[in-house]
């Protein structure tokens, strides 16, 4: 059977009307009120109760006199509650302390943020179940495959909100995780490295996601595409040089490993520390591409091999092989701090530069990024404009 959700921020943002309007125009269905109480239980429930909500949903992690409270007032309006376990230290133990005190669900929960960090419901899931004999649902990022894994692991319910409400076809979306959990089966996993998963990830989204996803940061400046149309994930092998010095950059070539964009700071528009030869030499051992903060030359000749290189501009004259500068040491690139390892990611649009230690992270936002911008190019190829998809007028700073 479906239920329907009426999530937290469509809460915080329309209010009880919000479970009104769905009670109004689905009343023959569950609705839950994903209020996320984690005080004034009685009130709150009360308040989603009389709007029409079947389910109220409390924060596990509320203090025990909120939740006894809310299970009060629940058994007074008629409704039920479900305790949510986002953000709880220990899932299992608070689960059972939970069934003792009446909920009638546990939602094992991993937050959007929590995913991003890569924070796994079904492994928690599978705990709790073993643990609690009330109805246990799961949500946080699922989709159709995870979805079966999860009604084959123990789940009464599955909640979905992403995978439904960011895709570019809602209805084929729903549909898929209604199949999934009708005639559960579950693909085996392939197992990958984290660089696997990261890069993976990474040649999927465009710069412009990663950047929007990192709240606009991350992009170096006048740094463009020199060979059109070709994209470039790696991890950073960094060179500082001197204007025209090409020697350093050059022995960065035998020290970088399949997969590694080298990264240069050079200093200067108008002597290059790169060209043909080195492209060639890049492409034989796998690198993944070049970007620097200067000028390359034989611009036919790169084009020509096609890898993918990014500079300031492109001029005819090289400079002298001195030996000056460092490789692997911090460098800035297009005003961008780089360190040897951090992912660098170039397209037609730039070049943008992601912190290893943040890397996972940025990848699985700006995934969701681009499902949010496919979505909105659905809507406006509907007829919709674009200030009409994105609400502005709703939304605009007052």
């Amino acid at each position: 059977m479906d239920w329907i959700e009426v999530g937290t921020p469509l809460i915080k943002s329309d209010g009880m009307d919000a479970i009104r309007e769905i009670r109004k125009n689905f009343p023959g269905r569950t609705i839950i009120a994903d209020m996320k109480i984690a005080d004034t239980g009685s009130i709150e429930v009360e308040m989603g109760a009389k709007a029409g909500a079947d389910i109220v949903v409390v924060l596990a992690s509320a203090d025990d006199s909120t939740i006894q409270e809310a299970i009060r007032a629940a058994k007074k309006y008629g409704v039920k509650i479900m305790a949510d376990l986002i953000s709880v230290n220990d899932p299992v133990s608070r689960s059972i302390e939970l069934e003792k005190m009446g909920v009638d669900y546990i939602n094992v929960h991993a937050g959007i943020d929590q995913q991003m960090g890569g924070q796994d419901s079904l492994a928690i899931m599978k705990e709790v179940v073993k643990h609690v004999s009330i109805p246990v649902a799961i949500a946080g990022g699922l989709d159709a495959d995870s979805c079966s894994e999860a009604v084959t692991s123990g789940a009464n319910i599955v909640i979905v909100g992403g995978n439904i409400i960011r895709s570019s076809n809602v209805t084929a979306s729903a549909n898929a995780i209604r199949q999934s959990v009708d005639f559960p089966s579950v693909a085996p996993v392939l197992k990958t490295s984290h660089d696997e998963e990261i890069r993976k990830i990474l040649e999927g989204v465009s710069t412009p996601n990663i950047s929007d996803s990192m709240h606009r940061k991350g992009a170096m400046q006048d740094i463009f595409s020199m060979v059109a149309g070709k994209k470039m994930v790696g991890t950073a092998v960094t060179v500082q040089t001197f204007k025209g010095d090409w020697a350093k950059a050059v022995e960065a070539i035998d020290g970088a490993k399949e997969g590694d964009v080298i990264v240069i700071y050079n200093g200067s528009r108008h002597v290059a520390p790169w060209g043909g030869l080195a492209t060639l030499s890049c492409l034989n051992r796998g690198i993944a591409g070049v970007v620097v903060d200067g000028a390359v030359r034989d611009i036919d000749e790169i084009r020509k091999i096609g890898l993918p290189v990014f500079a300031t501009c492109n001029v005819p004259n090289a400079g002298e092989p001195k030996g000056f500068g460092e490789i692997n040491s911090e460098i800035v690139c297009g005003n961008q701090s780089v360190n040897p390892g951090d992912y660098i990611i170039g397209d037609d649009n730039g070049v943008v530069v992601i912190p290893k230690e943040r890397a996972y992270e940025i990848a699985r936002r700006a995934k969701e990024v681009e499902k949010t911008e496919q979505r909105l190019f659905e809507e406006i190829r509907r007829g919709s404009t674009l200030s009409e998809v994105m609400k502005l007028k709703k939304w605009e700073k007052h």
